[in-house]
C-alpha cells in the first residue's frame, strides 16, 4: 500500500500511497504502492508555473516515453488511488493543488495558501484560467466538490479520515471562482500535509455519480494534468497524450505509455533492448542494467518503510498473540535479512520504528525483537503454540519479496514454525492484501510511504484506520494519535508520537525491516529530469518537463 500523503502505499499499500502517499505496498521498488508520498523529493524542482529546460536549445518537442509498471492500475481517480501504478498514472493525468519539497511549497493548481492567525482557516487561491482536459473551466466549485465527496461517507474515499479532525469535518467553502476557505474544527498541525494529497476531480463529470469509486467515468478520466487519457488495453499498456492547455506550459513529449510488465526478468530484457525507457530496479539487477551504458541509474530515498506484516485476523489465530509476533522477530536477523533482500546496505538502513526518518519526531530508539532463537522458542512455548503453520503471500517475480519470504521460511523452521509460500501476480496480491476480510494468509512483505507528518500514519495503526490491513488494535495508541492530531505545542506533540512509536514497537505490531531507497533506471536519451523532479511513488512530479534530446 501505496501516498501523496496519508495512505499512499507503495506496493499496495498504498496506498500512497502520500507526504504522500500512501499507500500499503509491495515489498520492493517495483511494486504498485500505500501508500499515501509526494512530500519528499530526490532533487529540487522549479515552480510548475515557470520551469526552464535544462539547457538552452537542448529540449525539443515530440517523442514518446515508455514507463514499465508492474500491474494494471486499480482506479484512475486520485480520490481512490492507493497503489503505486494508479498513483503514477494519476500524477500525469491530474494536477495537485501544491507539493512540498524539502519543506518548500511548489504551487500547481493553487497560487497561494494562507493560514489565519487563529490557525483555524486556510485560504486557498487557485490560478486563473485553469481548464480540464475537455476544455471546461476548473474553479473553486471543483475543489469544494472534491472535498465534499471525500467527506461523504457513502463515497468510501480512504482520504476521508484526513478531513475529520477531533471527530468533526473540515468545511470547504467557496468564496469566489478562484478562492476556497478550509475551516478546521480545531488546530491541526498536520492538515497542510493532508492538502498535499488533494488532486481535484471535475464536478461536471462526477456530480451525478452515485458511486464515484465504481463509476464508469473513471475508465475515460478527465483530468487537469500535463497529459490526457488516450487509450488503455488491460494487461498491455495505457497511453496518455500531451495536453496542450496545461497551465504549466505545453509538455514537450507527445505521449507517455505505461507498459504493463508483470515479469521482472522479461521487463529487464525489454529495458536493455530499448523497448522501455524508465523502470524501477531491484538491487540485484543494477549492475546488469548499468553495464549497458544506456541508463542513468538513480537511487533515492522515498521515505519508505519495508516491513513484514502480521495479519492479526488470520484464521490460524496465532498472530493475535503478542508472544508469537515477538517470537517471529527473535527468530530473524535484520542485518542478514537486509543483505539477502537488498544486496547491499547502500540501499537499505535497518528499521525499528514504524515512522520513517523523514517524518517529524521519528526515533529508531524503540524496543526491537531480533536475533535470539532461544528466546523465540521460549516465547512460543509460553504462548502454548506448537506445530504452527503460517501462510506467506508473495508477488510472483518480485525479487525482494521472494528473497525475504525464503529467508523467513528457513529461519522460522529453526524455531519450529512451518511457512507455506503462496505466489500470485501483482493484481491478485494487491486485492488479497487490501481485502479487510481476508483471513487465508498470515504474513506478507509490504511497504508504505506516508509523508512528513506522523498524523498520516493513523490510518495504518489505529483500530478503525482505513488502511489498517494488519488489524492491529491498541486503545492507548488510538488515543495518542487523537491527541497528536490536535496538539499545537511541538514539544508535547513530539512526546506523544515518540510514545506511540514505543508502544507499537513493544506490541510487535509489525516487523520493520528497512528504510529503503528506490532505484530507477532512466534512458539517457531523455532530458529535463531535474525539472521533472524525481518523486516518491510516482517517479516524476511534473512529467511535462521531460523531453527527448
Amino acid at each position: 500500500m501505496l501516498n501523496r500523503n496519508k495512505k499512499r502505499f507503495t506496493g499496495i499499500v498504498v496506498l500512497a500511497l502520500l507526504t504522500m502517499l500512501a499507500s500499503a505496498c509491495s515489498g520492493n521498488n517495483n511494486g504498485n504502492n500505500a501508500t499515501p508520498s509526494a512530500s519528499g523529493t530526490a532533487s529540487a524542482g522549479a515552480s510548475a508555473s515557470g520551469s526552464q529546460p535544462a539547457a538552452s536549445g537542448e529540449a525539443k518537442d515530440g517523442g514518446n516515453l515508455i514507463v514499465a509498471v508492474a500491474s494494471d492500475p486499480v482506479v484512475l481517480n486520485p480520490d481512490y488511488a492507493g497503489d503505486r501504478v494508479s498513483l503514477t498514472i494519476d500524477q500525469a493525468l491530474y494536477a495537485p493543488l501544491f507539493q512540498v519539497n524539502n519543506g518548500k511549497k511548489t504551487f500547481y493548481l493553487a497560487d497561494s495558501l494562507d493560514l489565519s492567525e487563529d490557525k483555524l482557516t486556510y485560504t486557498l487561491k487557485l490560478k486563473s484560467g485553469l481548464t480540464w482536459h475537455d476544455g471546461q473551466p476548473l474553479t473553486a466549485d471543483d475543489v469544494v466538490f472534491t472535498i465534499d465527496k471525500i467527506l461523504d461517507e457513502s463515497q468510501n474515499s480512504f482520504l476521508r479520515g484526513n478531513f475529520i479532525i477531533g471527530g468533526k469535518p473540515v468545511q470547504a467553502v467557496k468564496v469566489d471562482d478562484t478562492t476556497v476557505q478550509l475551516k478546521l474544527p480545531q488546530v491541526a498541525p498536520g492538515f497542510e500535509a493532508t492538502l498535499v494529497q488533494v488532486f481535484p476531480i471535475p464536478k461536471h463529470i462526477y456530480e451525478n455519480e452515485a458511486n464515484i469509486e465504481k463509476s464508469e467515468k473513471n475508465k475515460q478520466p478527465v483530468g487537469s494534468g500535463a497529459f490526457k487519457f488516450k487509450e488503455y488495453k488491460t494487461g498491455e499498456y495505457l497511453t496518455l497524450e500531451r495536453f496542450d492547455g496545461y497551465f504549466g506550459g505545453k509538455p514537450h513529449l507527445d505521449s507517455i505509455t505505461y507498459r504493463i510488465a508483470k515479469d521482472t526478468n522479461a521487463a529487464n530484457l525489454a529495458l536493455q533492448n530499448g523497448e522501455l525507457n524508465v523502470k524501477y530496479l531491484d538491487p540485484q539487477d543494477v549492475s546488469t542494467i548499468e553495464a549497458t551504458g544506456n541508463f542513468d541509474i538513480q537511487a533515492y530515498s522515498e521515505g519508505r518503510l519495508a516491513y513484514m506484516m502480521f495479519n492479526h485476523n488470520s484464521a490460524t489465530g496465532a498472530l493475535k498473540k503478542k508472544e508469537v509476533r515477538e517470537a517471529i522477530g527473535y527468530a530473524l536477523n535484520r542485518e542478514e535479512l537486509i543483505q539477502v533482500a537488498y544486496a547491499s546496505a547502500d540501499y537499505a538502513d535497518p528499521a525499528h520504528s514504524f515512522l520513517t526518518p523523514d517524518v517529524l519526531y521519528q526515533t529508531n530508539d524503540v524496543p526491537t525483537y531480533d536475533n535470539d532463537v532461544a528466546k523465540a522458542k521460549e516465547l512460543l512455548q509460553t504462548a502454548g503454540v506448537s506445530n504452527l503453520k503460517l501462510r506467506f503471500i508473495v508477488t510472483s517475480g518480485n525479487k525482494v519479496q521472494e528473497a525475504i519470504s525464503l529467508y523467513v521460511q528457513q529461519k522460522l523452521k529453526d524455531v519450529g514454525i512451518t511457512v507455506e509460500l503462496s505466489s500470485m501476480d501483482a493484481s491478485a496480491f494487491v486485492a488479497k492484501f487490501t481485502d479487510p476480510k481476508a483471513t487465508d494468509f498470515d504474513l506478507v512483505v509490504s511497504g508504505y510511504i506516508m509523508g512528513f507528518d506522523p498524523d498520516a500514519y493513523s490510518m495504518l495503526f489505529t483500530s478503525d484506520g482505513s488502511s489498517n490491513y494488519s488489524h492491529y488494535s491498541n486503545p492507548e495508541v488510538d488515543e495518542l494519535f487523537k491527541q497528536g492530531a490536535g496538539e499545537g505545542d511541538a514539544a508535547k506533540r513530539e512526546e506523544i508520537y515518540k510514545k506511540a512509536q514505543t508502544i507499537v514497537a513493544e506490541d510487535a505490531a509489525i516487523y520493520p525491516i528497512a528504510y529503503t531507497k528506490t532505484i530507477v533506471a532512466l534512458d539517457k536519451r531523455y532530458g529535463g529530469l531535474d525539472q521533472a523532479v524525481l518523486k516518491p511513488v510516482v517517479i516524476f512530479e511534473d512529467p511535462s518537463k521531460l523531453y527527448l534530446k
